[in-house]
């Protein structure tokens, strides 16, 4: 029978050498923007996969630096799968480094990328490699997708991520934990944003100002609008984060444009906040609004299959000794889009914190028993069963 404690003495004999895998990882810079930055890190794993007996290749992508697909050789299309998921891309740019150096001081690791996600990459790589040199059989076959347009929707990679989540059992997100606690995120808000645009007519602002219909003052009134459909209370916030328009100071402005950004905790929520700023209107006599945009993720919510698999993830924890806890996080992920289709577990990198902060850090201490959870939720039998 399968002792949890030998993936655990496993993977604590190679702490260091997980450590240093993280650090090579973060030093290759991959942001988003740069698709050429992505091949460097798809090759650093590329080599252990291939060890393991994975096939991979590379798809390669419109926008992005494409994705990395890999599934074991002797893969059966009768057996159940379960999809490892991942980003490789930072929002960090090539340069970040050389203000903001991979460093590690006692319990903690900083650097561009090391939380989010360099160091859930490295779970992945070492869960499977623990599993494997024990001789630990998975009954549901891993298969991974690491994209590299995460961090701006993944754009490119969603109709990739969506079609596996309707072929696979269920999905293990390796985003960073939730807080200093630690915590699994079995709940993300939807994540949206409209473009509102509003016309108005040209005047001149000193001779003619009354033959004009100011777009910016009916933006002003449309923003109003806006911050009125914000329940804090309820999780669901709206935010005009940008406002520009008009083309001098002496001239009533023609036009103007504001971006929304949208965020709902459950799918009910989410559709009414779609249809409310669908239907705003003008308040001006004359004034007209275009409007586009919307929900491109939707939450991930605590549906009983979710559930399921996090009962799974707190029992084990246990048998190794990690006490841990559910949340919510206001950000989306890749998660959101799997959830739909099938059971997802979400947060279950490091613990650490500063993603997209330059206080971007992990907590070594966290590690090894994270990395050795996900190995046994991957060794985890059929839950379907």
């Amino acid at each position: 029978m399968n002792n949890s404690t030998d993936i655990l003495n496993y993977l604590a004999e190679r702490r260091q050498e997980m450590i240093d895998f993280v650090v090579a990882l973060a030093r290759v810079e991959s942001p988003t923007s740069r698709p050429e930055t992505q091949a460097p890190v798809q090759d650093l794993l590329r080599e252990p996969l291939e060890q393991l007996g994975f096939a991979v290749e590379i798809i390669p992508g419109e926008q992005s630096g494409g994705m990395l697909w890999a599934r074991p050789s002797t893969l059966s299309s009768s057996q159940p799968q379960q999809l490892l998921l991942g980003h490789s891309d930072t929002v960090w740019p090539v340069g970040t480094l050389t203000e903001m150096p991979v460093e590690i001081e006692g319990n903690v690791m900083r650097g561009p990328g090391v939380l989010d996600m360099k160091s859930g990459l490295t779970q992945m790589i070492f869960a499977l490699r623990a599993l494997a040199e024990l001789g630990w059989e998975t009954a549901v076959a891993p298969i991974i997708l690491i994209n590299s347009d995460e961090e701006v929707g993944s754009y490119d990679s969603r109709p990739h991520i969506e079609r596996l989540a309707q072929e696979v059992e269920r999905v293990y997100v390796l985003e960073p934990a939730l807080g200093s606690e630690g915590k699994i995120k079995t709940a993300r808000k939807g994540v949206g944003e409209f473009i509102i645009t509003v016309r108005g007519k040209a005047a001149h602002a000193g001779l003619e100002p009354e033959n004009g219909i100011s777009a910016t003052l009916e933006l002003a009134h449309l923003t109003l609008k806006l911050n009125q459909l914000n329940r804090p209370e309820e999780g669901v916030t709206v935010n005009v984060g940008v406002v520009e328009g008009g083309t001098r100071s002496n001239v009533v402005a023609a036009e103007c444009r504001a971006l929304v950004d949208v965020r709902a905790p459950t799918v009910a929520a989410a559709e009414a906040l779609e249809t409310a700023v669908n239907n705003l209107q003008p308040t001006l006599p004359g004034a007209s609004l275009t409007i586009e945009g919307g929900f491109n993720r939707l939450p991930l919510e605590r549906t009983p299959r979710n559930q399921a698999l996090w009962y799974l993830a707190q029992a084990l924890g246990q048998e190794i000794g990690l006490e841990l806890d559910e949340g919510t996080a206001g950000g989306g992920s890749d998660g959101n889009l799997t959830s739909p289709y099938t059971a997802t577990l979400d947060g279950l990198g490091p613990v650490g914190g500063g993603a997209h902060a330059t206080h971007e850090h992990i907590l070594l201490d966290s590690f090894v028993e994270r990395t050795a959870l996900l190995a046994l939720l991957l060794q985890a039998p059929s839950i379907k069963q």
